[in-house]
């Protein structure tokens, strides 16, 4: 009986300079990946159109339509993974990528192997998955663990980036208990990921947006924060 060979994850890479674009799918490839090139927003639509893809790699600086444009479209389920990648590789313009829904973000130029490394940790956590039931609920929200997706009575749905659902299950994990910065880094990013305090900050802060009014997310001074609501399961 023959063996049924792995699919390789499908890579999109999107990116104007083409010497770039090649050498970024060639390493991709070279360690296992299928990886698609497109140099701006009309041609990553029209590859997105032909075919799944299970993680973009996007430049932030495109001709036409920019990345932060392409990302704030891009929210909702189903969509592939994102990295973004950025020559301004300022805190500022790592915590917008991340604010719009970046799954990650490298400044340029970037090592290929560590771009691979942030490629194979999202890749990763994607594929763990909840390890809960179907839903988690606390005060009168609920979270579908399968979806990413948060539901209040009375408020739109909210759909989770993937650093936002690794800290709130972190949390619902660890109810009405102080979780310290370092445990959240843990878990909102993994440890192959360069992660600072004001990641973890800005993903607390779209949280608390999307929670809404009277959040249970509590800041505790000089250690963390608590999360302050029991948790249910199912």
């Amino acid at each position: 009986m023959s063996e049924t060979m792995p699919v390789p994850p499908r890579i999109l890479v999107v990116d104007d300079d083409a010497e770039l674009r090649t050498l970024i799918a060639e390493f991709l490839e070279a360690n296992g990946m299928a990886v698609q090139g497109a140099g701006d927003a009309r041609a990553m639509d029209a590859a997105l159109a032909a075919g799944k893809f299970d993680l973009i790699v996007l430049d932030l600086m495109l001709p036409g339509e920019d990345g932060l444009s392409i990302l704030r479209r891009m929210r909702g389920p189903g969509r592939p993974a994102i990295i973004m990648l950025s020559a301004m590789g300022e805190d500022t313009d790592r915590i917008i990528g991340l604010e719009v829904g970046a799954d990650d973000y490298l400044p340029k130029p970037c090592n290929p192997r560590e771009l691979l490394a942030r490629v194979r940790a999202v890749l990763r956590r994607r594929e763990d998955g909840p390890v809960a039931g179907p839903m988690r609920r606390f005060g009168d929200w609920t979270l579908d663990l399968v979806g990413r997706e948060l539901r209040r009575p009375g408020q739109a749905s909210a759909q989770l980036t993937d650093a936002e659902f690794r800290v709130l299950t972190a949390f619902l994990d660890r109810p009405q208990r102080v979780l310290n910065r370092d445990q959240l880094i843990e878990a909102g990013k993994g440890q192959d990921s360069d992660v600072y305090d004001r990641a973890i900050d800005v993903t607390i802060s779209r949280l608390r947006k999307k929670l809404g009014p009277g959040d249970p997310i509590r800041t505790v001074r000089n250690e963390g924060y608590m999360f302050t609501l029991a948790v249910s399961e199912g």
